[in-house]
């Protein structure tokens, strides 16, 4: 059996080798790779059909495609081109891609307009849709039973804009049986280019926050009046002075899904500074000091303020040697939360390291519930996206006033 190696971004791996897999699929923002490696693998797909002596189609489709210049041919086109074996194995022309022995062909076809001539393409073997996130419920509905022949697949990559779109729902918050969908951001590209790494500083500097997310993280596009830290966040790089106040550490502990967090933050110029993070899903209380350690350099040495409803948590890493010894159970009161959001809320700005993606996402998540009626923003705070901002809370609990009145101590302005 010959055998052959493709360089794509690693946590793409395991979506192209899941055994019978029905749908495949990555979301994220721009510079992740997902197209490019999506595109590289309809080929190597279209070479394995070929071999095994099946005869069809590899249907490619965007929601709205009015030429061939608005459809996936000249990333399909690149991808064979860069791969010397795929390169000899295709015919490859300016309107059409197909194998050099005719066995499997390429068309391309928008879904918004031509859903129902698509019903009549013969055998399709494999279905790539890109930019899937405008693709409605009433087309995803035609389009996948046209998919139907034994073993035939499904592939959808997206960024990300209504939470609740028909390929939100469909993919992300209620996914089919057989399906393996990944978030891919630039972070994840280890072929990440310099082109691009200079467009994602210069838009970091540039654009809103919301906006920035949406972009480069895959992030959905928020209602900004219902986000909690609206406005009073700004991401960018930062190296804390001698004279300011701090460091703060905070941990919140993980319970079934949700993470095990820490951070690390300063306070200075009325300005809270975010400087490190670290957290993982199902981490062991055993491995929580060594973890935390590597990523939150000296967080060992200084009082870690963590969420007191876990006693033995914290009496466990605090005796571990390779623990985290001055960790302590942050107080709580009522009215904490509101408290704590206040107190937030009163800094000039709020400065995120851009190393710290998660404490980012959650600035932009961290949202007030809404009405799902009358869509009315209510002053309770939805239970989500809360983690790291948990944590920051009992960082600063020393900062914070207990109280109905939820005063703050405002952080003083050095001189």
């Amino acid at each position: 059996m010959t055998t052959a190696k493709l360089a794509i971004p690693p946590k793409l791996i395991p979506v192209f080798t899941k055994p019978k897999a029905r749908y495949r699929g990555a979301y994220g923002g721009r510079g992740s790779g997902k197209t490019r490696t999506f595109a590289l693998m309809t080929a190597v797909r279209a070479y394995q059909l070929a071999e095994a002596g099946e005869s069809g189609v590899i249907l490619c489709g965007r929601e709205f495609m009015n030429s061939l210049d608005e459809s996936s041919l000249e990333e399909i086109k690149q991808a064979i081109a860069s791969v010397p074996w795929l390169a000899a194995y295709f015919d490859v022309g300016e309107k059409y891609v197909r194998t050099h022995n005719k066995r499997i062909r390429y068309i391309f076809s928008g879904l918004n307009r031509n859903i129902n001539s698509i019903k009549s393409k013969a055998k399709i073997l494999l279905c790539w849709v890109d930019e899937a996130e405008g693709v409605g419920e009433e087309a995803w509905r035609k389009l996948i039973p046209t998919v139907r022949e034994e073993g035939s697949e499904l592939w959808i990559t997206w960024n990300r804009e209504l939470d609740g779109s028909a390929t939100d729902k469909r993919f992300i918050k209620d996914p089919p049986d057989n399906c393996i969908i990944v978030e891919m951001n630039y972070w994840d590209n280890p072929y990440f280019p310099s082109t691009l790494e200079q467009e994602r500083q210069s838009d970091q500097r540039r654009l809103d926050p919301q906006t920035y997310a949406h972009i480069w993280e895959g992030a959905y596009l928020e209602n900004s009046d219902k986000q909690v830290l609206s406005g009073k966040y700004e991401i960018r790089e930062f190296e804390p002075g001698s004279d300011w106040d701090g460091p703060y550490h905070g941990a919140d502990w993980g319970f079934a899904n949700d993470p095990t967090v820490a951070v690390k933050v300063w306070v200075y110029d009325e300005c809270l500074w975010v400087e490190y993070e670290g957290g993982k899903v199902g981490l062991e209380l055993d491995d929580t000091g060594p973890f935390l350690r590597e990523r939150i350099p000296g967080i060992e040495k200084h009082v870690v303020r963590a969420d007191c409803a876990r006693p033995e948590s914290i009496s466990h890493v605090k005796r571990r040697k390779d623990g985290l010894p001055r960790i302590e159970a942050a107080p709580k009161w009522s009215g904490s939360v509101d408290d704590g959001i206040a107190h937030l809320r009163s800094y000039k700005r709020i400065i995120i390291h851009p190393r710290c993606h998660e404490t980012a996402k959650e600035a932009r998540m961290y949202s007030y519930k809404v009405d799902r009626i009358t869509g009315d923003i209510k002053p309770d705070v939805e239970d989500a996206h809360n983690h790291y901002i948990d944590a920051i809370r009992y960082a600063l609990a020393p900062l914070i006033r207990g109280g109905k009145s939820a005063a703050v101590l405002i952080p003083r302005r050095r001189r």
